[in-house]
């Protein structure tokens, strides 16, 4: 399989591409248009033809949100000026193809951070604003969207539309994965950092009763935090985990030196991975070695440790194309949460996921809190465990689905922006606003204008 999941940075004349999520385990052709104005995206909507359209930004959707068979893409990443900066007030104007990485490098020095990053910064404003993002604060700051002070629609009939928080559009447009218009700009409220380092606290909890007992109890403590979880480990151990948790360090805490520039951001990088991995690589056995070694190296408890923001929020993002080490099937990305008061069927799924071995070594454990406004967004106050899993496992599908159910029965959910399989009654029965939301894009796209595979595949 061709990796597409980027796609090419010269492609100014529209083109028919392969193109795929950053799972890369469904591949679908259509014709990529690259839009460098806001006319020229008015132009390519209007123009998208019977098999409508889909924005895309940096492609970083792990399923098929982004893909649109045998019609269009309008790859926004062309549409990527910062308009204006208020640095006083921590306030930016910008296009909606802007990746987070940029807006760290031109507002850190400023002494303004994103209000939300996930666990990679090459993600678009737009595509944060869809997805309505999350990361390790949601338990304090919510999502993305909720620091959104308006944004720029481009509608199906072409009208261009103010949309403000608090109205029906907007609330469809947060979490609504593209399908309500195409988002051409947004005014961002930042938070304010006095420096680009993170003061860090890790300690290991020895199972996962343990590890939600310490969350539960000190997670109020923190503005980030996160857990990494080891879903090989068996019996006694079952659950254990990594929790790491910070804050932005203050200017007080940092040794002299790094006082001389304590807002330079300088992500390092370290060389890609191959474009071509054997299949199986990441088996039970390698991956199980690989998490008892992660376990083992992380101290029992260590405070205070200063860490670059890239290393505390985006480790990955210093191993460009890393889903290549899936091979060729790809991978499947799967996150859920249940409410609080439904631990036990947390364990249940842990224990479950657990017995089956799923070769996972990306797992993270999250508490979210309050659920946020928008009609498809992801996040309500619960637990929160994301994984990946190689598409080639045996009887993937079937074991998902048995996962599903158990989510769905805690009233519990899946995230949008990472599914590429789900079923679309089950999907129903887990977004109470998804009939408003159908009605809604009805209403305002009643031919279909803005349609994806994702879109397709789960009747939204």
């Amino acid at each position: 399989m061709a990796d597409n999941t980027t796609l090419p940075a010269d492609l100014d004349a529209d083109s028919f591409a392969s193109v795929t999520g950053w799972g890369r385990t469904a591949p679908t052709t259509a014709l990529v248009v690259r839009p460098r104005t806001y006319e020229e995206a008015a132009a390519a909507v209007r123009s998208c033809g019977t098999r409508g359209s889909i924005a895309r930004g940096l492609g970083r959707a792990y399923g098929d949100a982004a893909q649109n068979a045998g019609g269009s893409v309008l790859d926004m990443t062309g549409l990527d000026r910062i308009r204006s900066v208020d640095a006083d007030a921590g306030v930016v104007v910008c296009d909606a193809g802007v990746s987070l990485h940029r807006l760290m490098e031109v507002l850190l020095p400023l002494g303004w951070f994103v209000p939300v990053t996930p666990g990679t910064r090459y993600v678009t404003v737009g595509g944060a604003i869809g997805a309505d993002i999350h990361g390790k604060n949601h338990h304090v700051s919510g999502g993305f969207s909720r620091h959104v002070r308006s944004l720029r629609l481009l509608l199906a009939d072409g009208e261009v539309r103010e949309v403000l928080p608090g109205t029906d559009l907007f609330d469809a447009t947060a979490g609504g994965m593209g399908l309500t218009g195409v988002i051409l700009s947004a005014t961002v409220q930042l938070l304010p950092v006095e420096t680009s380092l993170m003061s860090v606290d890790t300690e290991r909890a020895t199972d996962l009763d343990d590890l939600m007992t310490r969350l539960t109890e000190t997670d109020h403590l923190y503005r980030y935090s996160v857990a990494w979880i080891d879903l090989l480990a068996r019996g006694a151990a079952m659950g254990r985990a990594v929790l790491t948790r910070g804050d932005h360090a203050p200017l007080d805490v940092l040794p002299a030196r790094a006082r001389r520039h304590p807002l330079a951001f300088r992500p390092g990088q370290f060389p890609g991975a191959p474009s071509f991995v054997p299949e199986g690589l990441l088996g039970r056995r390698s991956v199980g070695l690989f998490n008892e070694l992660w376990y083992r190296r992380a101290p029992r408890s260590r405070v205070g440790e200063l860490q670059k923001i890239s290393t505390f929020f985006h480790p990955l993002d210093g191993v460009p194309h890393w889903n290549r080490i899936y091979g060729r099937s790809g991978f499947v990305q799967y996150q859920f949460v249940v409410p609080y008061g439904q631990e036990e069927a947390l364990r249940r799924i842990v224990g479950r996921i657990s017995r089956r071995g799923c070769p996972s070594f990306l797992a993270v454990l999250k508490r979210f809190g309050d659920g946020d406004p928008g009609w498809l967004s992801f996040p309500v106050p619960g637990w929160t465990l994301a994984l990946d899993i190689p598409a080639n496992m045996p009887r993937l599908g079937a074991f998902l689905d048995e996962l599903d159910a158990e989510v769905c029965a805690a009233d519990g959910r899946l995230y949008l922006a990472k599914d590429s399989r789900v079923r679309p009654e089950t999907l129903a029965a887990m977004y109470p606003k998804l009939a408003d939301f159908r009605a809604l894009r009805a209403q305002l796209d009643p031919h279909g204008v803005f349609t994806s595979d994702l879109s397709r595949r789960l009747s939204l």
